[in-house]
């Protein structure tokens, strides 16, 4: 097997359209799972850019954590959505559904009420 040296692998890489770029100030890489988070600290990060398209090279040292329930902060609260009583009027009125209907279908499609009577219409078949 021939050996490279890192140098010649760059130049080689971007004969071929693949730029990379090494990041030396990262501190730690997070990964988050549905119902874990991977951690790698002291990494080695490399990023290979073609195309458009951007692939990560992580290596260092990896734990796994449990994810809490409690959302972290890097991770959006959901707002709730403020629905005006005459929207939950409006929509009880075409579609006949009930306050509870009503209000729910206009939570579920953030306020927008054409949505909100089309999934009750949907519903009731």
């Amino acid at each position: 097997m021939f050996s490279m040296s890192p140098r010649e692998l760059k130049r080689m890489l971007k004969k071929m359209g693949i730029d990379i770029e090494e990041y030396s100030d990262v501190d730690r890489v997070e990964i988050f799972l549905k119902n874990k988070k991977l951690v790698v600290t002291n990494p080695q990060v490399v990023a290979f850019k073609t195309g458009g398209q951007v692939a990560f090279q992580i290596s260092g040292v990896v734990r796994e954590e449990e994810v809490s329930a409690q959302p972290s902060p890097q991770q959006p609260v959901a707002e709730e959505v403020k629905i005006p009583e005459e929207d939950i009027r409006f929509v009880m009125e075409q579609t006949g559904a009930s306050y509870e209907e009503a209000r729910k279908a206009l939570v579920n499609s953030k306020g927008d009420i054409i949505q909100a009577i089309l999934a009750i219409k949907s519903s009731k078949g």
